[in-house]
């Protein structure tokens, strides 16, 4: 089977659509039998820079045409036009990675929608992925089987865009090697870094969705209750959205890490004392798995994605309820480290892997093949 992939997240920092489709491809060259793929970065710049961004085994190739995603979406928005195809030859199966799919001649789609907060929460999204508004029901109509990341995504699409359960496929991420083996950097390590040497985490791009006023009013409360908590240290791309009010926070309380290659923001993760996730939504939510797979507490907002992915192995709290938020952290960090508990987190952890994402995604393609 020759299966075409969006390789565009691949590109650039990567957030979390990239780290799932660096993950995918991975496990897809990884399996025996595995099918022959074509790497299609939708973007002006080309293939010149997937190399870098990923390692391409005997089985893949990288598409070859330069043409700029905006006008490639605006002319899928209306017409049936270019075809996948145009871009990367005869294809059994096109998987598109990002939310949008293309038109095919021959080809079968395959689509991944991540999360549906383009259509719930319009105002925490960019102009671009506002597009998707109009985009997604042309994708979903052209794709013969929809990969969604979880249970919970796939009923939002169900009661969304009545999707068909036959056309749905629960495809969940994995988690690195990297974490598994990570353990917390010596203080030296973290101070080259700028980083204390207690602190708590949050890892992911800094925008609106992501909550992070909410999680700086937690911290707010939690000074003003005493409880004196460590610094708190934001890992991940600068995003998009207003500037983070620090006011009424003491100077070091917010630790800015910025973009931390894969390696070391699992070492980053192991080292802190709890990881706080507070979104507005989520589709998935890789990081406080990733904070599970180190063993690492996790306090996340009570989300019905984020409650399926991480089981009875975090504290949650009302999403944008800052003084819940701050109760479930203070709980958290007072507790006494028990092993048992950690060791629980890593097996609960061990369960997502890329491999199994993969098999379930080429279980997808075949299934919309033979549609």
């Amino acid at each position: 089977m020759k299966v075409g992939i969006d390789a565009t997240p691949l590109l650039g920092p990567r957030t979390g659509v990239g780290q799932y489709t660096a993950g995918l491809v991975e496990g897809l060259q990884a399996l025996a039998g595995g099918p022959e793929l074509v790497l299609v970065p939708f973007t002006w710049r080309g293939a010149r820079d997937l190399p870098a961004a990923v390692a391409l085994g005997p089985r893949a190739s990288a598409g070859r045409r330069r043409v700029p995603a905006r006008a490639l979406q605006a002319a899928w928005a209306r017409l049936e036009v270019p075809p996948v195809e145009w871009l990367a030859g005869r294809l059994d199966c096109f998987h598109a990675t990002n939310f949008v799919a293309p038109p095919a001649r021959r080809a079968r789609v395959a689509v991944t929608v991540h999360d549906l907060t383009f259509r719930t929460h319009p105002e925490l999204v960019t102009p671009a992925s506002a597009r998707y508004r109009r985009l997604v029901p042309r994708s979903l109509a052209r794709a013969a089987v929809v990969c969604v990341p979880t249970a919970a995504v796939a009923a939002e699409l169900a009661d969304a865009y009545g999707v068909v359960p036959d056309r749905l496929v629960v495809t969940p991420l994995g988690v690195r090697d990297a974490y598994r083996r990570a353990a917390a950097p010596p203080a030296a390590w973290l101070a080259r870094r700028g980083l204390p040497s207690g602190y708590v985490l949050f890892a992911g791009s800094r925008e609106p969705r992501k909550n992070l006023p909410v999680l700086l009013d937690a911290y707010r409360e939690l000074l003003a209750q005493g409880a004196g908590p460590p610094p708190l240290v934001l890992a991940g791309p600068a995003g998009w959205g207003p500037a983070l009010d620090l006011a009424g926070l003491p100077a070091g309380m917010v630790v800015t890490a910025g973009y931390l290659a894969d390696d070391e923001l699992a070492r980053v993760t192991a080292g802190a004392a709890a990881l706080a996730f507070p979104s507005a939504v989520e589709g998935f939510g890789l990081p406080p798995l990733e904070a599970l797979a180190c063993g690492v507490p996790v306090v996340a907002s009570d989300l019905p994605a984020l409650r399926e992915v991480l089981g009875p192995h975090a504290a949650f709290a009302p999403a944008g309820d800052a003084a819940a938020l701050a109760a479930a952290l203070a709980k958290t960090l007072a507790a006494e480290p028990d092993e048992a508990a950690a060791g629980a987190r890593r097996a609960h952890a061990a369960r997502f892997t890329w491999r199994a994402c993969a098999e379930a995604t080429l279980a997808a393609y075949r299934r919309a093949v033979a549609a």
